[in-house]
């Protein structure tokens, strides 16, 4: 943006007549008084003001033959009313900068180039600590929490709309609690049956091994890694005597009056058939298909 120094009036030109001429709109005779020469005629003073003068863009008056004129691009002014818009200082001998069809002087052009703060309104000038975010702007006292006001300043937030949270607000209004220790979930929680947890507390209960991303198995409200599942909780196959986990081979299950087998470890204690899901005959602890055990 460029400064500009205004141009002065030349279009027309004071004197005192010395020869008879008349005024060329009211006709009385000018010899020895001040004229006006323009455009090839010559007019009184009175005439001048109210037929020829330019009107001030500020005081919206006439500018008369007497007074000192300002021009800048088909706009004039009073040399007095010629001032910046916002400081309204004198600019009749001063650069200038013309913006959005204002006058404004330099020190002014500069305070409304810079960003203004989103909290004050006022400019952010060189050498004020700032925040900026998706770019809005604001002085760094100016960046406060929606909710108890206290300064976040440079610290960190959270964007919730138009709004902004401290931590502590955040984590009051919005985050998720952990179902174990009941702590707000900031980042890094999951989610298992609809309830939240920080993958630090959900854990096996028998060995603290994190759960989260690994196979576990819930019993009645506690949660186990594999191993501590097979270890310490899984019911041992009546056939192999090995845990039955559930996982993998082996995962459906025969269970018959308090005991339970592999579906692969279900079979005829003589014949060795497989029974899982057909008819069987339980006789001493034992199981037979029906034809072995008529032969009992």
């Amino acid at each position: 943006m460029a400064s500009h120094r205004h141009s002065g009036p030349s279009s027309y030109k004071v004197g005192t007549m010395a020869e008879k001429f008349n005024c060329h709109y009211c006709r009385d005779n000018l010899q020895g008084k001040k004229y006006v020469q323009k455009d090839g005629h010559h007019c009184c003073l009175k005439c001048f003001d109210k037929f020829c003068a330019n009107t001030c863009v500020e005081c919206r008056k006439p500018i008369g033959a007497d007074s000192k004129e300002v021009h800048y691009k088909n706009r004039y002014w009073h040399d007095t009313c010629f001032r910046c818009s916002k400081c309204l200082q004198p600019l009749a001998s001063e650069t200038f900068v013309a913006k959005d069809n204002k006058i404004l002087c330099n020190k002014c052009t500069t305070r409304e180039d810079n960003p203004k703060c989103k909290g004050c309104l006022k400019p952010i000038v060189a050498g004020d600590q700032n925040v900026e975010y998706k770019g809005t702007v604001w002085h760094k006292d100016c960046f406060t929490c929606s909710n108890c006001k206290q300064v976040i300043g440079t610290g960190s937030f959270f964007p919730k709309g138009e709004d902004f949270y401290c931590v502590t607000c955040h984590e009051t209004k919005f985050a998720k609690h952990c179902v174990k220790c009941n702590k707000a979930i900031t980042s890094g929680g999951i989610t298992y049956q609809d309830q939240p947890w920080h993958a630090d507390c959900f854990v096996c209960v028998t060995c603290s091994k994190k759960l989260a991303g690994q196979r576990f198995t819930a019993v009645e409200d506690q949660y186990y890694c594999v191993d501590c599942y097979k270890n310490f909780v899984a019911k041992k196959c009546a056939g192999c005597k090995n845990p039955i986990t559930g996982f993998g081979k082996g995962s459906s299950v025969v269970a018959y009056e308090g005991q339970s087998w592999h579906d692969y470890c279900f079979h005829c204690k003589k014949c060795s058939v497989n029974l899982a899901n057909k008819r069987f005959v339980f006789h001493q602890e034992q199981v037979y298909c029906p034809d072995c055990a008529k032969k009992l």
